[in-house]
């Protein structure tokens, strides 16, 4: 029997941040549902480095049987490796798997998503950052679920579904790379998954 959650991490996308929808739709859930779980959605930096070892470093005490990670589009890559380093459960909305290769074009000057007049400067040498995390087949397939949406503007759904094979996926028929729906379509599926406590 799996134990309840009672530690949650999310990690936002490329250009995104704690102010996402998605983000603060779940926050706003545990907040009202759920407030014995201890809840973390930072601010993750431009470089996937320093990105990782921020989150690493602040999960370190995190009970790994009863923590969980929840990860959109790019923070669905990063989740994949907290999930692959820490065996934890892990949900993903339309994840990034090949950022690498999809975020060469965007090397160089970047306004964030949430306020454009917040820039930061995407390095070349952010790409060799994203390779050094690309990890492999995960050892514990049945604890991650992923919400792929066949209509995602920016990713490839084949990509996503072929990347994790013996994963419980939700794949939509439509939708979009938001995941506009979240609320009234996957919030539950997402919490029921997850098991908080």
């Amino acid at each position: 029997m799996e134990p309840q959650t009672t530690h949650l991490l999310y990690l936002h996308g490329f250009r995104s941040s704690p102010r996402s929808t998605k983000a603060r739709l779940v926050a706003k859930h545990v907040a009202r549902e759920h407030p014995n779980l201890e809840w973390w959605c930072p601010q993750l930096p431009p470089s996937p480095h320093d990105a990782i070892d921020m989150v690493m470093k602040g999960i370190a005490h995190w009970p790994r049987k009863s923590m969980a990670v929840i990860g959109s589009s790019l923070g669905g890559f990063y989740a994949t490796y907290v999930a692959g380093m820490t065996r934890c459960r892990a949900v993903l909305l339309n994840p990034a798997v090949h950022p690498a290769r999809d975020l060469t074009r965007y090397i160089g000057s970047q306004t964030a998503w949430h306020d454009p007049a917040e820039h930061f400067y995407f390095q070349p040498e952010f790409i060799q950052e994203l390779r050094a995390m690309e990890i492999g087949a995960l050892t514990r397939p049945e604890r991650l679920f992923a919400i792929i949406a066949k209509g995602d503007e920016a990713l490839d759904w084949h990509e996503m579904s072929a990347r994790y094979p013996d994963s419980r996926i939700k794949l939509l028929e439509g939708g979009d790379h938001a995941l506009s729906d979240f609320e009234k379509a996957h919030l539950d599926d997402v919490m029921a998954f997850i098991n908080p406590v």
